[in-house]
Order: structure tokens, then C-alpha cells, then sequence
């Protein structure tokens, strides 16, 4: 074990780099494919520089990906002079692979004429495509450049940046196309939003549980044994009584938290109990670094 941990960390930098390199091309075509099969026929523009695109090809008929690199190339220039070299040749490669690839299927058939099922299925697809550009540790420019810019010279949060230009993009959707079409890129929107989530995090394969009891060692002793699981004794004192009373932390596999719960409930059936999803648990018995 210790071997091939020790080969995995003598790779060569290049290999590291060629997979981030993969993620982030990989990651701009899953965007592009979903913005041409579910969004721009759907005429959804849930944000972002496609967003911009969708709504000049409904009213002057611009070919999407030429739009998108009239406005990535200048918004990466302008990231590079108002926020410093920080973005880096792999995101200059998402700023062009986007485009690219948006012109490449541009005469793909719509997937769905449904507005919903592109609404929902685009989110994804957009989400998706981010998470694994997010992974290769770079972006595909667009509208997140304005909005770092943004943040920085007036002191809004980049939360607050992002919402006021995908706000206005939404709201522009709405005068031109028509309501429904904005309330649609709400969702879209909505659901990029978690599929990122779930792409960097990952669904919640573990539990974090906190335990009070009168019983520490007993509980302790049985996790132990019954499920072979380490227990962290964090200090605490309660806020009544003002004595010490330390908190048990375990963190297990949801197939473990049920066996876990009869535990805690046979020994102390009036132990207080918080459960909490761990997204991503790092070290020994879990996920490898």
C-alpha cells in the first residue's frame, strides 16, 4: 500500500496537469451540448455570457458561440487587468473551448421542445459541465469575470455580483421573449446551482453525529466494537448547569447510522442526538485524499 501511495505521489507534474487539462475541456463541452440541445431551443437564457447569447439570438439572430467569444475574450482580458494573472492558461482554454464547441454542434437537433424538461435538463447539464471545469481547478470566464470585477471596486459580495447580473439577464429575458421564458431560466438557474454542488461534494454517503449523554464510555466503547468506527471527545459545557459535559463526534456510512442509533438507544435511551450529512470525509476508514 505504501508503495503504490508512494508511486501515485512520484507522477510527473505534466500528468496532473494533462488531467485538469481534460477536465476542463471536457467539462466546456458538456456546457456547450446542454446550451444547444436544451437551452437556446427552449429559448432559456438562465444567466451567464450563454444567457446574453440566447436573448441576441431571439432578436437579432447572432450566431450563439461568436457571441460568446465576443464577450469571454474581452472579459478574460479584463479579469487579467482589473484582478491580476491569477486565472491562468486553463481557464483561457474553457474561454475558448466553450465557444468552440457551441459552434461545432450548433446543427444538433433539439432533445426536447419542452420547456421544463430543458429548463431542468440544461440546469444539469450546465451544472454538471461547471463542477468538472470547477474540479480542474479553473472556470470558463463569462459573466463570473464581471462579476469578481464588480466585487471588487464596490464591495458587493460575489454572491450579491452574480445575482445582480443573472438577475438582469433573466429580467431581459422576460421583456424579450415572455415571462414564462424567465421563470423557466429560474429553474434552469436553480438547478445548475445544485448540480455544482453536488459535482464538487458529491451526494451525502456519510453522517456526522454529535452525542450527549450521561454515558460517554459505554456509547464510546460500543462503537467501538459494534461498528468499528473512531469517536472524538469534543469539550463542552452545558449552559445551564455550566459543567463540563463533553460531546461525542462520530462520523459513519448511512448503512452504519442505523446500527449506530439502536446503540445510543440501548444504552442511553435519553441521550440527545444531532445528525448532520458529511458531503465529503477525507482519511482513514473513508475517502483517500
Amino acid at each position: 500500500m505504501e508503495t503504490n501511495h508512494r508511486l501515485h505521489k512520484e507522477l510527473p507534474p505534466i500528468v496532473e496537469h494533462m488531467k485538469d487539462y481534460l477536465y476542463v475541456i471536457i467539462g466546456a463541452a458538456i456546457i456547450a451540448i446542454g446550451f444547444n440541445v436544451f437551452l437556446l431551443p427552449n429559448q432559456i437564457a438562465s444567466g451567464g455570457v450563454s444567457g446574453i447569447s440566447t436573448i441576441l439570438k431571439g432578436v437579432f439572430g447572432w450566431e450563439p458561440g461568436i457571441v460568446q467569444y465576443a464577450f469571454n475574450i474581452p472579459l478574460f482580458i479584463a479579469g487579467l487587468i482589473f484582478l491580476g494573472a491569477k486565472f491562468g492558461i486553463k481557464s483561457f482554454v474553457g474561454t475558448l473551448t466553450l465557444p468552440a464547441v457551441v459552434l461545432i454542434t450548433a446543427s444538433w437537433e433539439p432533445w426536447t421542445s419542452n420547456p421544463l424538461l430543458g429548463a431542468l435538463f440544461g440546469g444539469i447539464a450546465v451544472g454538471l459541465g461547471l463542477g468538472i471545469v470547477f474540479r480542474g481547478g479553473a472556470s470558463t470566464g463569462g459573466t463570473d469575470l464581471a462579476a469578481q470585477i464588480i466585487t471588487k471596486y464596490t464591495g458587493f459580495s460575489l454572491g450579491t455580483s452574480v445575482l445582480m447580473i443573472d438577475g438582469l439577464i433573466v429580467i431581459s429575458a422576460a421583456f424579450v421573449f415572455d415571462i414564462e421564458k424567465a421563470l423557466y431560466a429560474l429553474i434552469a438557474l436553480f438547478v445548475t446551482t445544485k448540480t455544482i454542488d453536488i459535482v464538487q461534494l458529491g451526494f451525502s454517503q456519510s453522517k456526522m453525529i454529535y452525542i450527549i449523554t450521561n454515558k460517554q464510555d459505554e456509547i464510546r466503547d460500543a462503537i467501538y466494537k459494534e461498528i468499528d468506527r473512531g469517536v472524538t471527545k469534543l469539550p463542552a459545557f452545558g449552559g445551564y448547569t455550566n459543567k463540563e459535559r463533553p460531546i461525542l463526534m462520530v462520523v459513519a456510512y448511512q448503512t452504519e447510522f442505523t446500527k449506530l442509533k439502536h446503540i445510543i438507544k440501548t444504552i442511553d435511551p435519553s441521550a440527545f442526538v444531532i445528525v448532520s450529512d458529511a458531503y465529503e470525509v477525507l482519511g482513514e476508514g473513508f475517502k483517500r485524499y
